[in-house]
């Protein structure tokens, strides 16, 4: 069954059209990555994917089904890009809410591994949220998505503001989830990180999907070595055409 499906989905505000029949599909153990410059389009489509702005025309499902289903919504979990966990909470209380919300178990121990996999100090764990740096943050938040043990997760630009160190941990978590089946959609500006972790990427440009398939065709196709100055010549040449 397939993972996400966006069939000729459009969405505007008033007479902008902010997105326009979007056609996509990810499938099960996949990292799906959506790329665009700023105003292109991907806040609104991922508020669409989260049933926060419902689609004027075409449809959304989750894992076969809509996103009405209470079932589907289940299935995803969401890091937002300005990620701001309760102040009043240590961090070892957010995690322990979060899974609550989900109906995980809450393991110490293994919060505490998770932690040190992430490079996030685990006495930081047992401070106030108030206290962490940006990084810091960001590394909670990335926890208190990917221990849910939901199908999908919709992250939104989940390196900001971290290390070298900590985003190829993160990076190496991503595929491990992925290896077990579950499903990641994200959305960098970061594309060299993409190019190294994303199965498939899609190109969102001012409201329209110019390209969708792996980082290896696009670079084949713009005859450029990485990602970014592959984006860059795409755009360039559609702006020509």
């Amino acid at each position: 069954m397939t993972a996400l499906v966006l069939e000729d989905v459009s969405v505007a505000y008033g007479t902008k059209v902010a997105i326009k029949n979007i056609d996509f599909h990810v499938k099960p153990g996949e990292v799906f990555g959506l790329m665009g410059v700023n105003g292109a389009g991907k806040t609104t489509m991922i508020k669409s994917i989260l049933g926060l702005r419902d689609q004027d025309s075409g449809s959304i499902s989750v894992y076969g089904e809509g996103l009405s289903s209470s079932s589907s919504k289940k299935k995803i979990s969401y890091l937002p890009e300005k990620f701001e966990p309760p102040w009043f909470l240590t961090g070892m209380e957010f995690l322990k809410f979060s899974l609550s919300v989900y109906g995980q178990p809450f393991n110490r121990d293994y919060m505490i591994e998770m932690a040190e996999m992430l490079a996030l100090e685990k006495s930081a764990l047992d401070r106030k949220v108030q206290t962490y740096s940006k990084g810091m943050r960001q590394k909670l938040g990335l926890m208190g998505t990917l221990l849910t043990g939901c199908s999908l997760f919709i992250l939104d630009e989940p390196m900001s503001g971290l290390d070298p160190m900590a985003r190829a941990r993160v990076k190496k978590m991503i595929l491990d989830i992925c290896a077990g089946e579950r499903t990641i959609f994200l959305s960098s500006h970061i594309l060299a990180d993409m190019d190294e972790i994303c199965d498939r990427v899609a190109l969102l440009h001012e409201g329209t999907l110019r390209y969708v398939g792996t980082p290896k065709e696009l670079k084949s196709e713009t005859k450029q070595a990485y990602l970014e100055k592959a984006f860059l010549e795409y755009l360039e040449k559609d702006k020509v055409a």
